[in-house]
């Protein structure tokens, strides 16, 4: 079996949360959003975890020291591929690498297993983490063909009116072939609407190659949920006390 690592994304400042506190360390229940993440990859197998930090990265450190994880600093924000790419010292090159989000706290080890067993049963390069959801407003969408093969990924502000209409999102949670993975991010360009280097171009370098990029369809968008400001940390609150109540931690 191959070492599993995972990387957490954690560098935003979170301006819509209304505080000066770096948005991963907000808590609820007493326990700081991205620790439910660093848990759910942990219980999932990871035998490894970095934290790719960037706003007020020191109180991120101290937040968290009580966590056995690695920390890569990313001083600009440029997008993910670039935040992933600013923990290249700690991938490696072998083994496997889970993307995903310290502001995510819904994720749980269930779904990243559903999601690792995906990706080794078909023998994929990366398989991206995606849901259908009602509101697909704001994240990036999940384009399949007429038979339902993952095409592409692309980012809402860069798709077309047709690309638009697809109700698959990418939660922008990974699992990926680590060598894959590092070849790929030397190949990003930031020729997008935004200007920065986005991890999803990663699938289509990969395809390129002839290796596969597939997407794992998730039942409920529940779990992919993240937390922007205080109403979003309100709701994912209120969920977790309901897992609690129901006996899921």
């Amino acid at each position: 079996m191959s070492t599993l690592k995972a990387v957490i994304l954690a560098a935003g400042k979170g301006t819509r949360m209304k505080s000066d506190l770096p948005k991963v360390l907000h808590k609820i229940d007493d326990k700081c959003l991205v620790d439910y993440v660093i848990d759910a990859a942990s219980d999932a197998g990871a035998e490894e975890i970095c934290l790719v930090v960037g706003y007020k990265y020191e109180t991120v450190i101290e937040g968290i020291a009580h966590k056995d994880v690695r920390f890569a600093l990313q001083e600009e924000q440029l997008g993910t591929g670039h935040a992933v790419k600013c923990a290249g010292d700690f991938l490696g090159g072998e083994g496997e690498t889970l993307i995903l989000f310290g502001d995510t706290p819904l994720i749980t080890a269930a779904t990243i297993k559903k999601l690792t067993e995906h990706h080794r049963k078909h023998n994929n390069t990366v398989t991206v983490l995606s849901a259908k959801t009602d509101d697909p407003y704001g994240y990036g969408r999940i384009i399949r063909d007429e038979k339902g093969n993952f095409v592409k990924s692309v980012e809402q502000k860069d798709a077309n009116e047709e690309e638009l209409l697809s109700t698959e999102v990418n939660s922008g949670m990974y699992i990926f072939d680590t060598a894959e993975l590092k070849e790929a991010l030397e190949k990003l360009t930031p020729n997008n609407a935004q200007g920065e280097y986005y991890l999803p171009d990663t699938l289509t370098i990969i395809r390129k190659k002839g290796l596969t990029a597939d997407a794992f369809v998730l039942d409920s968008a529940e779990d992919i949920t993240g937390v922007n400001d205080g109403a979003q940390l309100a709701a994912a609150a209120e969920i977790i006390r309901k897992r609690k109540a129901a006996g899921c931690f």
